[in-house]
């Protein structure tokens, strides 16, 4: 039943990521979610069944999800450090992670050849855990796991506080929280592979509920805060939508009315043209239009009332807010910015 909620949750985060995947520019995060949520459904057991017996029921399938995992988690910790650390200082280190990264599958793979098996297990390391073999191809996964959450969590906590926006904040505060249980996980599972090396398989079976809680609470708090920001965007922009095609009605009838004498100030004469044109185009067309018209002829300004005066501004604090917007989400330095 864990497997089944934890890669349910992944596959959640998968879906959130995949509607801006044209706008995006970065696809670190969508690859990091589809390769572990690919990792964690070889751990439910009639996938993992269905998919040992094709790789010949040699247990091929667990190594399969641990690569898996182990790549995931490379591109994911890469997503978020690009996003709150300066692109150049994360470049220096790509070559580094990615020969780290290299080194650790190869390090599952050889340990994994040296683990005597007999038959699928979906219970790979309780099958086998008393075997030094099993136990150092679990320790390679999950010490360099560790290591990178750690890395993760710390820049999160770090960062933070430079964002701009709410809810980076409080995304990269979740996805913080999810190191601290993934790193609790971590410990967790080192310490139950050395109770299965010294037989006491009654203490690792104590663990077990504690390491349950923690899988869960980790994808739990990592999926939240890698969700957090793509959805934000999509209900902001949808509200910035409906707040143009309002401006737009309100200012259509200054518009006309200040450069219906004055059509030498109208930037787009095509009907055609303007009507491809998107609520924000058009907007600010319309508005620079009735400012020119203004300029040019200042006596049309006796014909504008409150209310007019009023949409005008309205449209023009609209209309700065994109140039805001394209700061950096961070105060100092960094991009601020993963999943789009």
């Amino acid at each position: 039943m864990i497997q089944i909620v934890a890669a349910a949750l992944i596959w959640l985060l998968v879906i959130c990521l995949l509607p801006g995947i044209r706008r995006r520019r970065d696809h670190s995060v969508l690859t990091a979610a589809i390769t572990i949520s690919v990792s964690l459904t070889l751990n439910i057991d009639q996938v993992y069944l269905g998919v040992d017996s094709v790789l010949g029921g040699r247990n091929l399938a667990d190594l399969l999800a641990n690569i898996s995992m182990v790549v995931g988690i490379y591109f994911l910790s890469r997503a978020i450090i690009r996003a709150a650390t300066p692109d150049e200082i994360v470049g220096k280190r790509d070559r580094t992670g990615l020969i780290l990264l290299a080194v650790v599958i190869m390090g599952l793979a050889a340990s994994f050849s040296a683990i005597v098996t007999q038959g699928s297990s979906t219970r790979f390391m309780v099958d086998y855990g008393d075997q030094s073999a099993a136990a150092l191809y679990s320790s390679i996964q999950f010490v360099y796991i560790g290591y990178v959450v750690v890395v993760t969590g710390v820049t999160c906590f770090r960062f933070r506080g430079d964002m701009l926006r709410p809810y980076f904040r409080t995304a990269f505060t979740c996805i913080g929280l999810g190191c601290v249980f993934a790193v609790l996980l971590v410990v967790l599972v080192l310490v139950m592979d050395i109770l299965h090396l010294q037989g006491r398989l009654d203490a690792m079976r104590a663990i077990s509920p504690v390491y349950d809680a923690a899988v869960v609470a980790a994808m739990f708090f990592l999926c939240l805060g890698l969700g957090i920001p793509p959805v934000a965007r999509r209900l902001l922009r949808h509200r910035e939508s409906v707040t143009e095609d309002e401006l737009v009605s309100s200012l259509t009838k200054i518009w006309e009315k200040t450069t219906k004498k004055r059509q030498d100030v109208r930037l787009v004469r095509d009907s055609e043209m303007i009507s491809q044109q998107d609520p924000a185009q058009r907007l600010h067309r319309m508005l620079v239009e009735v400012q020119d018209a203004l300029l040019v002829e200042p006596g049309l300004g006796s014909s504008l009332d409150i209310h007019d005066l009023k949409v005008l501004s309205a449209a023009e604090n609209h209309l700065a807010g994109p140039f805001v917007r394209k700061v950096p989400v961070r105060r100092r330095r960094g991009s601020g910015r993963y999943d789009g």
